[in-house]
């Protein structure tokens, strides 16, 4: 049954990796992205928001296209929509801002025609558009996310957050598009590497399930990836040697970076230290930054209302004030 009102939804923004566990851990993230979606005789496209420059208005726009996956899975026509978006995620800035696009669209789509589709189909259906699950897992169930793709399908395991545990994220003014920081990888690493960031994965998980903020330091350490791309940002290699020193539990380049993400104890009296460390070693190498202070997002994904009740502008304007 399509809601002929049509559906808001709002979807959290993620990191990736969180060190070792590349391509495989995810996070959500209290940044966010929002989608209306109603069915339409002609269709219009309506962005909103700083981060919406450069994207399509036409049926070029990745969230018409992933919509109408959607609609193809669940045997539904609706070759014409209404679509407005607005987002506080930074573009290609490795906070996930293509996976809250990808599920957005999915979730928005499924919503609108009485959610025929389960949870677990949108997730296969969003980590074949993104190619890995960590990302699109967390944005579409929130918390952590621990998952699997065998080309197929995804098995994913969700782990609620500590509630002692907050976010750091410092982005740079520069973006840093996902296939360029792979194209530094090695095709090949060596059986030390492997083994030491498969134990401070499985460490890292064990941590997270069971809230032990004390290992967290130790387990996000990672040979795979994050010293290939440090040449990619600059400052990141000290950062990562030095941030536990000044307050971080942990520190991890966001997915694909630019962003670098601290993980911290709520509770620190060392926060204001820590902003200072990281902005000040990425101003001494010429790079201008900005400091946001985040919590995990706990919900994913979620319908908040319907195309009826009220602009959208004035939806997101009380979400962000409530």
């Amino acid at each position: 049954m399509i809601r002929p009102e049509g559906v808001y939804v709002r979807i959290p923004a993620s990191t990736a990796n969180l060190g070792p566990g590349f391509d495989t851990l995810g996070m959500a993230l209290s940044l966010y992205a929002w989608i209306g979606m109603k069915e339409a005789d002609e269709t219009a496209i309506r962005l909103y928001g700083n981060e919406m420059e450069g994207i399509p208005t036409d049926k070029n726009n990745l969230v018409y296209q992933v919509a109408q996956m959607a609609f193809r899975e669940a045997g539904v026509h609706l070759p014409e929509l209404e679509i407005s978006m607005y987002s506080d995620i930074p573009l290609t800035r490795g906070l996930g801002s293509s996976a809250s696009a990808i599920v957005g669209a999915l979730y928005a789509a499924n919503a609108l025609i009485g959610s025929p589709l389960p949870d677990a189909r949108l997730l296969d259906m969003a980590t074949a558009i993104e190619d890995h699950p960590d990302n699109v897992g967390a944005s579409l169930f929130g918390g952590f996310i621990t998952a699997v793709w065998d080309g197929e399908h995804a098995d994913y395991v969700r782990m609620e957050p500590h509630e002692d545990l907050e976010v750091l994220v410092v982005i740079p003014d520069f973006q840093l598009k996902t296939s360029e920081a792979r194209k530094v990888l090695p095709e090949k690493i060596g059986r030390k590497d492997a083994v030491y960031n498969i134990s401070r994965s499985s460490l890292l998980v064990a941590a997270l399930a069971q809230g032990r903020l004390d290992l967290i330091g130790r387990a996000m350490s990672d040979r795979l990836h994050q010293p290939y791309r440090a040449g990619l940002v600059p400052g990141m290699a000290e950062i990562l040697e030095r941030a536990v020193e000044h307050g971080a539990l942990g520190i991890a380049l966001s997915g694909a970076g630019p962003t670098l993400l601290a993980l911290v104890d709520r509770h620190s009296l060392r926060k204001k230290e820590l902003e200072s460390y990281l902005l000040n070693t990425m101003k001494a190498e010429g790079i201008s930054a900005s400091a946001r202070w985040l919590v995990p997002d706990r919900e994913g994904a979620r319908l908040i209302g319907s195309m009826s009740t009220g602009s959208f502008m004035d939806m997101i304007e009380g979400e962000v004030n409530a």
